[in-house]
Parts: structure tokens; sequence; C-alpha cells
């Protein structure tokens, strides 16, 4: 058997045959997820992602007697790595054939780069910014994946364990959560009682209100920087980056399912609470095969407008840390259980969320749920 060659991404022929390699690899799996063919290349590319501000990167194909077998991303979040104190080199995006040699010389291509750039560890999977899909797959392979997260095959982490040297740095999970027939007690008193004590309020957003220095677009990813902070691995959004997830997330979106929390004890209103969800992309993706023409359009428009699915996805849930405690979650789902029942969601799927982030998982307590996926992070020293 001839030797895996590893060559570096160069053009953007070669960044084309990187994305493909990855639909091709999982055509016609019943539960993978393309991605929007666009959207992939513009976080790739370094002059359209403003993740570039504060990191670098490379990527890496696998070929065998001339055939693509692999891909990886090799990244350095300078941001992150400063806050946390790490010198780590990411790989993400991996993506590999059923053969030992191909994953360990994609990692170590990942490992080299790192050295070249003095990095002392080699993490992931992860991608430039937690707004990126995280953590391998550990199981959940016969659950439908999510738009915001990476499917792979159950023989990915089989190779890391066969590998060696590899150890967990964190692991996610992820909620299956069934929508009630009918509001939980629990929810609604707590709702209730937090309007009257703490005024705080419901915001639905209207289209002007969104954009602009002031708008609410800028003011809902200032409260995710906040919740999330302390989270693994995070890196602060900046405002360029905060500027192109507005124009990402915001302007298709049912603005009934995105529920803002604001303090009107203060003189400003103060956004203190966000829930942003969306109608399940999977299907339509799946349909299209992640391209938009020339008819995949039809699909994700018929997701996203006239709600042909029974799942919603919870993109983004946060809440400043200080009202928490207050109970300002519940006042979310108070909001946002009533416009599920409405369109006939039968169940949520929450994006992933660290297992030992049990402030988190308790705002599911309510609520008939199953964990249905792991995932998982891996660290090597170098």
């Amino acid at each position: 058997m001839s030797a895996i060659e590893i060559k570096k991404v160069e053009s953007r022929r070669d960044l084309c045959k990187f994305i493909d390699f990855h639909n091709e690899l999982y055509k016609g799996n019943p539960y993978h997820v393309p991605n929007l063919y666009f959207d992939e290349m513009n976080t790739f590319r370094k002059d359209k992602n403003a993740a570039f501000d504060f990191c670098e990167a490379e990527y890496f194909m696998a070929y065998r007697d001339g055939k693509a077998v692999g891909r990886v991303a090799a990244i350095i979040n300078h941001s992150a790595n400063k806050k946390w104190e790490r010198e780590s080199v990411r790989f993400g995006w991996i993506d590999f054939v059923d053969d030992i040699e191909v994953s360990k010389a994609l990692l170590k291509a990942v490992e080299d780069y790192g050295k070249s750039k003095g990095m002392k560890e080699i993490v992931g999977p992860l991608g430039f910014t937690d707004m990126d899909p995280e953590g391998m797959l550990l199981y959940g392979y016969d659950q439908l994946g999510t738009q915001a997260t990476a499917y792979n095959y159950p023989y990915y982490p089989e190779h890391m364990d066969r590998m060696g040297g590899w150890e967990k740095d964190n692991d996610y999970v992820e909620y299956k959560l069934y929508v009630p027939e009918e509001m939980p007690e629990k929810y609604a008193t707590i709702a209730k009682m937090i309007q009257k004590r703490y005024n705080l309020q419901v915001k639905k957003l209207k289209r002007n209100e969104i954009y602009g220095e002031n708008g609410y677009g800028r003011k809902i990813f200032q409260v995710v920087n906040e919740t999330f902070k302390d989270l693994y691995g995070y890196s602060k959004l900046t405002d360029r980056q905060i500027e192109q997830y507005v124009k990402m997330y915001l302007p298709m979106a049912d603005l009934d399912l995105i529920t803002i929390i604001e303090d009107w004890n203060t003189p400003d209103h103060k956004v203190v609470g966000v829930g942003i969800s969306i109608p399940s992309l999977a299907r339509a993706l799946q349909k299209c095969g992640g391209k938009l023409f020339p008819f995949g359009w039809w699909h994700i428009l018929r997701a996203l407008k006239f709600h042909k699915t029974e799942v919603v996805d919870l993109l983004l849930v946060g809440v400043l840390p200080e009202y928490r405690q207050k109970g300002a979650n519940a006042l979310l789902f108070y909001d946002l259980i009533p416009h599920y029942q409405r369109l006939g969601f039968k169940w949520g799927e929450t994006h992933v969320e660290m297992e030992t982030n049990m402030k988190v998982q308790g705002q599911w307590q309510y609520l008939n749920r199953e964990i249905h996926k792991r995932r998982r992070c891996y660290k090597k020293d170098i």
C-alpha cells in the first residue's frame, strides 16, 4: 500500500476540494447534515472570517494514490490562548476514511504546524470560536445531526483511542427536549413572580430594531459574550464578529422564536437574557445537499418560514449570571413554549453543553428530556 501524502490547501480550488471531501464521505448517510456551501467557504476564507483578526490557520488534505482520503484544519486562537493561559493548536473539521494511517498523518500535520508556532499542546476538535462545531461525537450516531454541529462516524473516536497519547479535555452533552402539551407550572409560577418582583420583562423584536450601532442584534451578542466568558475555550467575540453573526443569524429568523429579557428597573431597559431558536434546517439541508441553487433555497425557505419540521433548534440561550438566580431562564421558556406549541414543534434540540455545566442543564428540569448525544474534545502534549 502506498504512503499517505499530506498537502496544504493553497488555492481556492484546493479549498473547494477540502469542503467537498466531507460531503462525499458522508453522502447518503441518513444522520449527517451538510452545511451551506457558501457558509463553509466564508468560514475558511481568511478574507471573509472575522475570527482571523486573532486566529491563524492552515488546512491540510491527505491523499493516497492521488485520491483524497482525509482533511483537517490547524488553528491557533491567540485570544483564547491568552485568556486561558494555554499554548494550544486546535484541530478542527477533521474527516478521514477508516484507515489509522490517515488519521495519524492528519494529526501529525497539525502537531507539526503547532510546533512550528511554538505551541505545546494539540486540542480538538474545535473551530476558530465557540460559534463553530465543537467536539467529536461519542454516541448518538443514530440521531439526526444539526446545522450547528458536526456528525462523525463511530470509527473516529476509535482511532483516537488506538493512537494513544490522547486524553479527554472536555465532554459535551446535547439534550432532546420534548415540547409539553401544557405549560409546566414551575415555569409559569417563576415567570410571573420575577416579572412582578424584579420587573424583568419579555421583549419581542421587530426587524427595524435589530441592526445598527445600538440595535438589538449587537445587544444580543454582548449578552452572549458575558454569559459564555467562563466556558471552556471561549474567546470574546469582537465587534467585527458580532456584526458578522448578526448578518448571519438574524435576517431570515422567525422573530416569534427569539425572546429577549429586559430589566425595566434600568433606564435603558438593559438586555439581560436571550433565547434564539429556529426551525430545524436538518432535513432541508439534506434535501439540497448544502447548496442553495438551483432549488435548495426552496427547502430552506419552507423550513424557516413555513415551519415544515417538527423540530426546533435552540441555537443560543444566555442569561447574565446575576439574573440566573432570579429565574430569568424560566421567563424565556414561559414565552417561547406557547410559540413552539402553536407551530407544531414536537421537540427541541439543545446546542452542545459542557457536561459539568449543571446551571445550564438545570434550566431543562421542568421538561421531559433525554441526553441523546455526547461529544469529546481531546488533548495531547506535543
